[in-house]
């Protein structure tokens, strides 16, 4: 089932989509679903950030490629940082590249949607806590990353978090093709199966450490490949069995 989140004659609201056709829905996913009994075309609507999250979690360096195509040792444990909320935006939405930096990069990511409150939670039990999944973008100005030595300011400008198109709630993450297309060229292809923690690993580990709500994003981690946009760039983030999710880069001010 895909979950999306959508504006229609000034309205928000959520739905079901199937087939191109909308089934909206009386409230959010997370109270239920209980549609409206209307239907809209897919045409008909501007679609929006799948979920609001109250927080936006992130993994680094949790591909075994990636890993390997830097030099770098594998984490003993899932290395986390957080992007804030004000950060995401939707399909088609444009990503703001900051006049502050000089590169800006794309992070293709397979994203976990959080279906209900989690804390403490074990790796068997984690995916009971799961609405569905969702592509995200982990845009980092690289080079801000290197110069503050943490990595708060390069994750957290406006528009440096897309994601979606929707929630993909039949979804098996272990072995999914996850890949970025910049104007058109693949730069990374890589499948969940190398992620160094697993998403049930991941959510518990992150529920150690703080309250997960309903509609809390968690970035799994990207795949090699990473590298720079420039405005005027067009970046998709492909992921098996959800779909395609595109943005475009402009210039700040411009």
């Amino acid at each position: 089932m895909k979950i999306i989140r959508f504006l229609y004659q000034g309205q928000i609201s959520y739905g079901i989509l199937e087939d191109q056709k909308i089934e909206p829905l009386k409230t959010s996913p997370y109270e239920g679903f209980n549609p409206t009994g209307d239907s809209l075309s897919l045409n008909e609507v501007q679609l929006l950030t799948p979920s609001i999250p109250s927080k936006i979690i992130a993994l680094g360096l949790n591909y075994r490629d990636h890993a390997a195509e830097l030099g770098m040792p594998l984490p003993k444990e899932p290395l986390i940082f957080l992007k804030p909320s004000t950060a995401a935006i939707g399909p088609g939405q444009a990503i703001v590249y900051p006049s502050m930096s000089q590169r800006v990069d794309y992070e293709a990511e397979l994203a976990i949607v959080i279906g209900r409150q989690a804390k403490g939670v074990s790796p068997d039990k984690a995916l009971d806590f799961v609405l569905g999944y969702t592509c995200f973008n982990d845009v980092t100005a690289r080079d801000l990353q290197k110069k503050d030595g943490q990595w708060t300011r390069a994750k957290s400008f406006d528009t440096f978090a897309p994601m979606g198109p929707w929630i993909e709630t039949d979804l098996d993450p272990d072995n999914l093709l996850v890949e970025a297309y910049l104007n058109g060229r693949k730069c990374q292809s890589s499948r969940t199966s190398q992620l160094v923690f697993s998403v049930p690993e991941i959510i518990s580990f992150v529920s150690q450490v703080m309250t997960l709500l309903p509609g809390d994003v968690i970035a799994t981690g990207t795949p090699p490949g990473i590298g720079p946009m420039k405005p005027g760039d067009t970046i998709e983030i492909r992921i098996e069995g959800i779909g395609s999710l595109i943005n475009h880069v402009v210039k700040e001010g411009g």
